[in-house]
C-alpha cells in the first residue's frame, strides 16, 4: 500500500532507495532508467549501516538527482526517518517528508476492523527495544 504521492515521489525519482519491506510491486512506478539501491536490514544482516545510508542519501543529492527513499509503512514508525532527515537537514539538502501508512491502521482496516468504533475499542501498542 503506498499514498499517491509516494506514487508522484517515485515517479519522479532518479535514485530509489529501497528497504527489506518495501513491496517490489511498488518499484514498477518509477521511471525506466531510474537506479535502484537496496538498503534492506533483516534480522540483524544490514545491506549497509545506517551511517552509511545516511551518507549515501546526501552524497546521491549533491550530484544532483532526484532521491526517493522508499521505506515499509510509515518512516518514523520503526523507521531511521527521523536519523536520515537530520543528515539531509545538517547537509544542507531540501527534503520533503511523506508519511505511509503504517500496518498499526492497515492491517486492521484491510480486515474491515475499524480502529474506532462506538461498539469496540482497538487496543495496540508498539514496542522496541534497541
Amino acid at each position: 500500500m503506498i499514498t499517491l504521492k509516494g506514487v508522484d515521489c517515485l515517479r519522479a525519482a532518479d535514485v530509489v532507495i529501497y528497504d527489506y519491506l518495501v513491496s517490489k510491486d511498488l518499484l514498477k512506478y518509477a521511471p525506466g532508467d531510474t537506479r535502484f539501491i537496496y538498503a534492506g536490514k533483516q534480522g540483524g544482516a544490514y545491506t549497509m549501516s545506517q551511517w552509511q545510508i545516511n551518507d549515501l542519501l546526501v552524497k546521491e543529492a549533491k550530484a544532483g538527482n532526484i532521491v526517493a527513499r522508499l521505506k515499509g509503512g510509515d518512516p518514523f514508525i520503526f523507521g531511521r526517518g527521523g536519523e536520515e532527515a537530520e543528515k539531509l537537514a545538517a547537509s544542507g539538502i531540501p527534503f520533503e517528508i511523506v508519511p505511509g501508512v503504517t500496518s498499526a491502521i492497515a492491517v486492521p482496516a484491510y480486515a474491515g476492523i475499524s480502529a474506532h468504533s462506538q461498539r469496540f475499542d482497538f487496543h495496540g501498542c508498539f514496542c522496541h527495544r534497541s
